[in-house]
């Protein structure tokens, strides 16, 4: 598999996990601070289950990490993987970059007519 299909890959996994609104209200809370899934379902609204399947989504995306406290092996608290949306913000840039050498392209070929008229 070559370079583009892996980063296809992972960035499809990433914008799948943030095109849904309610986990991206998750990173947003996350970005915070670390925060058990206890509380994050009670800050977002969500029943346990549906906020477990939302968690699961965004571990599996690469996203979100999740540890266990010292204290009580049950609670599972998350946070956000430091450098996990790099390449999100990479195709972000790359794209960003192509549109604006288009439109340059364009304005000058639309400079260049009016000239000759």
């Amino acid at each position: 598999m070559g370079r583009v299909s892996r980063s296809v890959t992972s960035l499809d996994r990433t914008l799948t996990a943030l095109a849904d609104p309610q986990r991206r209200e998750v990173v947003e809370l996350l970005r915070e601070r670390p925060r058990a899934a206890g509380e994050l379902a009670r800050l977002a609204g969500l029943s346990a289950p549906a906020m477990s399947r939302h968690l699961r989504t965004l571990r599996e995306s690469g996203l979100v990490s999740e540890t266990h406290t010292g204290l009580d092996a049950r609670v599972r608290v998350y946070q956000l993987i430091p450098g996990s949306m790099a390449h999100l913000k990479d195709w972000l840039e790359e794209t960003e970059r192509l549109w604006s050498r288009q439109l340059l392209s364009f304005k000058a070929h639309i400079e260049k007519t009016k000239r000759r008229k």
